[in-house]
């Protein structure tokens, strides 16, 4: 199995999880310190955001999963979520890819919250067209589609793809 991109199995649970908090490290000293712990994400947290909904697309190189993503339906939306990939294989347009292939999943705009001061993860939105939303669009729907606490609220921006510029 060469460069693939395929849903999530039950079986590549630790491995995605893997994948989170390595690549997540990338946060570590940028973001709040008071949103910073370790690990990033816990196995739990993990199975509350599947059972919650986000299904997982992974970016298999060879046998080995490298970048995953989530996607996320939510009414009127679709949300991407958790879109991390390793350290060691980052700038290759590994990103890229997953995002183009998730947005091609839905027709319904798409929203991405992500850290104020992951300006690199800002900017790869942007580079994919994406655009921030104003701050009172993103505290409206941090507060409707995502399920996290004020304090991440206030330290988060939302991007949009075209369509909800269009739309809303």
């Amino acid at each position: 199995m060469h460069d693939m991109i395929v849903p999530g199995k039950k079986t590549d649970f630790e491995e995605i999880l893997d994948i989170i908090n390595e690549a997540a490290l990338a946060y570590k000293g940028i973001i709040p310190e008071d949103r910073w712990h370790e690990p990033y994400m816990s196995g739990q947290e993990l199975q509350n955001q599947m059972d919650d909904g986000v299904q997982f697309w992974c970016y298999h190189d060879h046998d080995r999963i490298i970048g995953v993503m989530g996607i996320q339906d939510k009414a009127d939306v679709t949300l991407i979520r958790h879109a991390y990939v390793r350290t060691i294989a980052r700038n290759k347009g590994i990103g890229g890819k997953l995002l183009n292939h998730l947005s091609e999943l839905t027709t319904k705009s798409i929203l991405i919250g992500t850290w104020a001061d992951a300006t690199w993860a800002i900017n790869f939105y942007k580079k994919h067209g994406y655009n921030l939303v104003s701050h009172d669009d993103k505290e409206r729907l941090l507060r409707k589609y995502w399920n996290i606490p004020i304090r991440q609220i206030e330290t988060s921006v939302v991007l949009a793809n075209s369509n909800w510029r269009d739309s809303n």
